[in-house]
């Protein structure tokens, strides 16, 4: 019922009631009989039984970027991303309680005695998308980080033999479709928008946006630093491409030193009781016949 009346009665933002306020002024009748108010209230009214999506989105600007920018991140780039991950979120709100509500009546239980955990299925089902969303980005992002060593290598082949950036961008955009999609589909858009007449600067700062991964970004910076000063990209690249294959290098030896750690669990709660019952197992049962004596 909270959640209800947020979606259908919240307060507007500060943005979106100025820009009411200015439409009401250039734009209210002349000589009709309705006022500005019943105008307003109707419009209010009409756009919410039209449109429900809308009323999913949250009500700040900077919320709703934010929003798309971790979609972005996810690989999901289209208009209607954020409408349609509240209409998910809203979904799994509704849906989780109602299914623990059938669940109980199925079972004929009272519905009282299962208000807690129709709670915790509301709080699981506002929570499981945005950890939905939060697993996508950081699996693109380590899929754009392992693509990037092998696009540098092949982006300083590119360079050395004669070709410029944008056909360097292009030959790994082709090259690589098959091992690399995720940064493939990156440096393809790139080049899309250099060559619908986008500065290159901006369409290198739109690439490391949509991708969210620091080393992409550090590879960016040093292009456009590059681009500004007149240096030689492919020195450049080169120098950074063997930065990349270092940091990659350590990353690996950095999970391979976790994994001594991560497997004390699975060890203590699985591996070592069925040890100590298959070892000690006979000794305690002698212990106990010898001096409990025989049943």
């Amino acid at each position: 019922m909270m959640g209800a009346y947020w979606l259908l009665y919240r307060p507007q933002s500060a943005a979106t009631e100025r820009l009411k306020r200015l439409g009401d002024r250039s734009g209210g009748p002349v000589g009709g009989t309705v006022s500005i108010e019943e105008t307003r209230q109707a419009s209010e009214i009409a756009e919410r039984l039209a449109s429900p999506l809308n009323k999913l989105l949250p009500p700040s600007a900077a919320e709703v970027k934010k929003l798309q920018k971790q979609l972005m991140h996810a690989g999901f780039r289209s208009p209607g991303a954020p409408a349609t991950f509240r209409a998910i979120q809203f979904a799994t709100m509704a849906g989780f309680p109602a299914l623990v509500a059938l669940l109980c009546a199925v079972l004929a239980r009272p519905l009282n005695s299962a208000v807690l955990y129709i709670l915790f299925a509301f709080v699981i089902g506002f929570f499981l998308p945005r950890y939905g969303l939060k697993r996508a980005i950081k699996s693109r992002q380590q899929l754009v980080r392992w693509g990037l060593a092998d696009a540098l290598d092949l982006m300083v082949i590119s360079i050395e033999a004669g070709l410029g950036l944008n056909a360097a961008m292009v030959k790994v955009s082709t090259e690589l479709k098959d091992v690399h999609p995720d940064i493939c589909d990156e440096f393809e858009l790139a080049n899309l928008e250099m060559r619908v007449g986008r500065d290159r600067e901006e369409a290198l700062r739109n690439l490391a946006d949509r991708t969210g991964v620091d080393d992409l970004c550090s590879l960016v910076a040093m292009l456009i630093q590059t681009d500004r000063f007149g240096t030689s990209i492919g020195q450049a690249l080169r120098t950074h491409a063997d930065t990349s294959r270092s940091k990659r290098q350590q990353r690996a030896e950095e999970r391979a030193q976790k994994i001594g750690v991560k497997l004390v669990f699975p060890l203590v709660l699985c591996f070592f009781p069925a040890f100590y019952v298959v070892i000690l197992g006979p000794a305690v049962i002698q212990f106990m016949h010898t001096f409990m004596g025989p049943r």
